[in-house]
């Protein structure tokens, strides 16, 4: 293993991206390089942007997008990556070319590409960051520590998906607006997936009080991750959440319900515990009663569906003939009404805001 000082100016002279954001990059000394350098799930890389292709844009641990050229440095995060309409991604085993698979600066080599997928934008690693004993920066440095919550959880609805882009973050920014209209104390999570900056801001901007995803759990992502390091992810938000003394929790699960990570936590009894309801987004009718069917047979509360099948009216009438249960909107979505249409239980807090009102 190679090593070579690294200049705290130049360092942050590169484009940071938001896997990268809790990262204290004033603990950086060196840079590990060569042959025998083998990087982790999670590891920071230094890298030199090569050629552009489908991530044409980086987004940055200040929450900007930044338009990416070929001899950029950026500052990522090395992950492995699903995404079926993309990409299969997996952490390479050297410090030779590789993948940006995600904005939010996730590092990986392509094993597989959808047939429509565009090349992706390639990197030249240049090195890992260490500390001054050559110990490789990691995501799992800056992960929320262990706390034990002493307040109950308050209601927490979650939102699944049929498939990658069935609009569950919209389903649940939509939510989140909704609730906070109606006065609540909103926290957010997302779960499962691949860490990215839009959804965390998404979420925020629909009036969370506060957002998290795996990267604050020392994760890029969930993909390959092991059942009990994805129920660990889902108890340290939570706790954190529940010690933020929110009224009301949204947490949006990535991927489709039969993505092997998804699907087993789905299974588990962390995620029964953890949810009162579940908002299921779908793309059309057949997927929405199959998404319905297999979420009855895990005996999870589902309480309404939405997603993409609201664009298309016919769709919408199918899935209302097909299926008991409420489809909601955007506008319904976002209206405070959402607690009476779901029948959310009021909070003691909101009691007092809505009493001294």
């Amino acid at each position: 293993m190679n090593t070579s000082l690294i200049n705290q100016a130049n360092l942050r002279n590169g484009k940071i991206a938001y896997s990268a954001r809790n990262v204290t990059l004033e603990s950086t000394a060196l840079l590990l390089h060569g042959d025998d350098v083998i990087p982790n799930s999670g590891d920071i890389v230094l890298a030199r942007v090569t050629k552009i292709g489908q991530q044409n844009e980086l987004e940055l641990a200040n929450g900007r997008r930044s338009v990416l050229f070929v001899d950029d440095e950026i500052i990522a995060c090395y992950g492995d990556c699903h995404a079926p309409d993309q990409y299969d991604a997996q952490v390479p085993t050297d410090l030779e070319s590789c993948d940006l698979v995600a904005a939010g600066g996730i590092a990986s080599l392509i094993n597989h590409r959808h047939v429509h997928a565009k090349p992706s934008t390639t990197l030249q690693p240049i090195g890992l960051l260490a500390d001054s004993h050559q110990r490789r920066i990691n995501l799992k440095d800056s992960a929320l520590p262990k706390v034990v919550s002493l307040f109950s959880r308050p209601y927490t609805v979650a939102v699944v998906g049929t498939s990658m882009h069935a609009d569950k973050t919209t389903v649940a920014a939509n939510m989140i607006r909704g609730l906070t209209n109606a006065g609540y104390t909103v926290g957010a999570a997302k779960i499962t997936g691949t860490a990215s900056g839009s959804d965390t801001w998404l979420m925020i901007d629909a009036g969370a009080q506060i957002a998290l995803d795996m990267i604050d759990a020392g994760f890029p992502s969930t993909y390959l991750a092991s059942p009990e390091q994805v129920e660990g992810i889902v108890e340290t938000l939570m706790t954190h959440l529940c010690v933020a003394r929110v009224d009301a929790i949204v947490i949006d699960v990535g991927d489709s319900l039969f993505q092997r990570e998804t699907a087993a936590l789905l299974d588990s009894k962390i995620f029964t515990k953890t949810v009162d309801g579940i908002i299921l987004a779908a793309t059309d009718a057949m997927s929405a009663v199959s998404g319905v069917e297999t979420l009855v047979s895990k005996k999870l509360p589902i309480i309404a569906l939405g997603g993409h099948l609201i664009d298309s009216p016919l769709a919408a009438m199918e899935t209302v003939s097909a299926i008991g249960l409420p489809l909601l909107d955007r506008a319904a979505l976002g209206s405070s009404g959402i607690v009476n249409t779901l029948q959310i239980p009021l909070q003691e807090n909101i009691h007092h805001i809505q009493a001294a009102g």
